[in-house]
């Protein structure tokens, strides 16, 4: 990555990419592994991507037979190199005693290649006849268009933003994830025949019986934007916005320059607020987390392969550190109210630590540290606490069943609601997730939808990890 002092000066996006020689050497340090965990979706790559595959066709410098390989089960890997958290890193084998393979480092490089060399052309596939309605273009609605789009089904996705991207051009920001390489897909996806259709809400805009009357099927792919809110004193003082509010308009707006942040949440989100902030131009910078911090290392109940529970410094974090000079993470704080001055503005919050211990059944319980209130100094909010699950005008449109947790419910392993022709897709599905996990599930959706549409037996579309192949019109 870049220099922190220098690169909090523009938006212009952190990471450098590895040089030929490091590319190789990295993909040299893949062991070829008997069992390669890196590629279990429980352990590693929800997408099952062919990681010791493309690897060593790197190493060998077949860059377009790595794409191929690349391209068999990820639909977006210049996302994923680019905002993954990267588990496939966690689970590889090489980090038992090592550092992992870059992996995520290797996949950017290979899809940014692919780009640079022009072997990104668009597929047009024979048409089926048959029409499909997705409703979101976030990562989910993106993958379930373009895996329908490539089995010959004519898509049309409904966005109610003004541009396509979902959580990928409005939740993240620049500096992780330039919104021309999303819009590089974007175009590339509409010369491939997705209809894209932007500043339409569905169930006010355009209604969704109406859309499922005019389809063969109807994907929901809208996300979990129903964030999770802080409602204690004082919250409705001018200054407190829910994260997305900020992040959404990072050049707008809301602006956190000459002003005392205070992030609430930590998280990918938390982090994207602080390294916005930072590049505002933020006075001071401030970022509270209910739990304690991390171990350094794995603890004995968080063994390989899972996912490393440990302490990480995030570009964010570093960034403020080495501008401001001081680390704007405090760990064990409860947030009891917010303080505003005459005109209404919030000033400042009073907070209390807590301790987490086990009970006797093992489950973590807070408790708070008599004598240790304190009053923080602060005059922009950000909420970064998570979200709760998709907006409930959808479902209720239709009646569409949900589980206890407000999301689209479909059976296990599955992506049909409880009305016919409709199916749900990505983290309105399954709950606040990953990137990866969002392209999955759209893909797995396309797939249950091409096989409910085409029969079952109609060329079907690949399970995580498994391969499509496409048929082009002149085929």
């Amino acid at each position: 990555r870049r220099v922190h002092g220098e690169r909090v000066k523009h938006w212009d996006e952190i990471s450098s990419r590895h040089t030929p020689q490091e590319l190789q050497v990295q993909a040299a340090r893949c062991m070829d592994c008997g069992v390669p965990f890196c590629q279990q979706q429980h352990t590693g790559c929800p997408l099952g991507n062919l990681i010791p595959v493309w690897n060593d066709l790197v190493f060998r410098g077949e860059h377009k037979e790595a794409l191929h390989a690349l391209l068999a089960t990820n639909s977006f890997p210049e996302f994923t190199g680019r905002v993954c958290p990267a588990p496939c890193e966690g689970a590889c084998v090489l980090g038992i005693n090592s550092d992992p393979v870059s992996i995520k480092s290797v996949e950017c490089a290979i899809i940014d290649k692919a780009f640079a060399e022009g072997w990104m052309v668009p597929a047009v596939p024979a048409r089926t006849g048959r029409s499909v309605a997705i409703i979101g273009s976030g990562p989910s609605g993106m993958a379930c268009a373009h895996l329908l789009n490539l089995a010959g089904h004519s898509v049309t996705v409904y966005e109610r933003a003004p541009e396509i991207g979902g959580l990928l051009r409005y939740g993240i920001p620049n500096m992780k994830l330039d919104k021309k390489v999303v819009q590089r897909r974007v175009d590339l996806m509409a010369q491939e025949g997705v209809k894209w259709v932007t500043n339409v809400a569905v169930g006010s805009d355009i209604a969704l019986p109406d859309l499922v009357a005019k389809h063969d099927a109807v994907c929901l792919c809208s996300g979990a934007t129903f964030a999770r809110n802080l409602a204690i004193r004082g919250r409705d003082a001018e200054g407190i916005h829910l994260a997305m509010e900020f992040l959404g308009t990072n050049h707008g707006k809301i602006n956190a320059k000459d002003r005392d942040v205070l992030v609430i949440g930590g998280g990918d989100t938390g982090n994207d607020c602080i390294g916005t902030s930072l590049r505002q131009g933020a006075r001071s910078i401030v970022s509270f987390e209910i739990m304690p911090q991390s171990p350094d290392g794995r603890a004995i109940d968080n063994p390989w392969p899972q996912w490393p529970r440990i302490f990480r410094v995030d570009y964010g974090h570093a960034e403020v550190k080495a501008v401001l000079g001081e680390e704007p993470r405090q760990y064990g704080i409860l947030t009891k109210e917010f303080v505003s001055d005459d005109d209404g503005r919030v000033c400042g919050c009073r907070t209390v630590s807590v301790e987490w211990k086990r009970d006797a059944s093992g489950r973590m319980q807070m408790s708070e540290v008599p004598g240790s209130e304190k009053t923080w100094v602060c005059d922009l909010v950000l909420l970064a606490m998570g979200f709760l699950g998709p907006e409930s005008g959808l479902a209720d449109s239709m009646k569409v069943e949900t589980d206890p947790r407000s999301n689209f419910k479909t059976q296990p392993g599955h992506y049909r609601t409880s009305v016919p022709k409709v199916y749900a897709a990505g983290d309105c599905r399954r709950g606040q997730s990953l990137v990866v996990w969002a392209i999955n599930e759209g893909r797995q959706a396309a797939r249950e939808i091409d096989s409910d549409l085409m029969g079952g037996s109609y060329r079907p579309l690949p399970v995580s990890g498994g391969l499509v192949h496409i048929h082009t019109a002149s085929a």
